[in-house]
């Protein structure tokens, strides 16, 4: 049997390990549409060496099985990931959720992407493929997420399952950060701001709400 490509050989291990095309480009710190032009296009015809190498890194393979020559690594080359236990690379959209006031920002094209143990993103609950990165902007979640925070958002995890928690949320052509609280009312929800100088809003009805995903995790520079 002949052997895969490169070309197939990545877009194998780009389903097997939950990421995407667009993810990997964001990696490369490349435009989003770099790497699916690669597999499915032929352009460029070959990786650049830095972008193979890192590919092979965070793929968690060999880099002649993306086109890199067949030489072994060095001895003293950092060992390869646990193929049982791979990376997942996670988009960090251009794209920010106002925790205050503010409008929706239409530009969602990756920025760049953070790379994370699939172990410890399905022990927060996250599924690989359906995670996002996002910036929170305001104050109104303060103190428990504050203005710049990166969140982890689950956007498989919605208005299907939804329940006490924060999520993001487009609300009057504004995408929120905000906590939902379930009430007592059947088939509403409330809508909070964590800071007590920002409003709240009590018993919304679930048609006025397009729930985006549940935050799952949270970063933030320290000093």
């Amino acid at each position: 049997m002949d052997e895969a490509s490169p070309r197939e050989t990545l877009d194998r291990l780009i389903g097997e390990r939950g990421t995407s095309y667009g993810a990997l480009s964001a990696l490369l710190h490349r435009n989003p549409a770099y790497i699916q032009q690669y597999v499915k296009r032929g352009t460029p015809r070959k990786l650049d060496e830095e972008d193979r190498r890192t590919l092979a890194r965070f793929l968690g393979v060999e880099e002649h099985l993306l086109g890199g020559p067949d030489e072994p690594p060095p001895p003293h080359a950092a060992p390869r990931k646990n193929r049982n236990n791979p990376i997942v690379v996670v988009p960090r959209l251009s794209l920010g959720a106002s925790a205050g006031a503010g409008s929706l920002d239409q530009d969602e094209a990756a920025a760049d992407a953070f790379a994370f143990n699939e172990r410890w993103l399905r022990d927060l609950g996250g599924r690989p493929g359906s995670l996002s990165i996002i910036r929170v902007d305001g104050e109104s979640m303060a103190p428990t997420l504050g203005h710049g925070d990166d969140i982890m958002v689950d956007r498989s995890d919605g208005a299907e399952r939804l329940r006490d928690g924060i999520y993001v949320l487009r609300l009057d052509d504004m995408l929120m950060v905000k906590r939902v609280a379930m009430t007592l009312r059947r088939g509403c929800f409330s809508i909070r701001s964590d800071n007590p100088a920002y409003p709240s809003w009590e018993d919304i009805d679930p048609a006025g709400v397009a729930i985006v995903g549940r935050v799952i995790w949270a970063a933030r520079k320290i000093g």
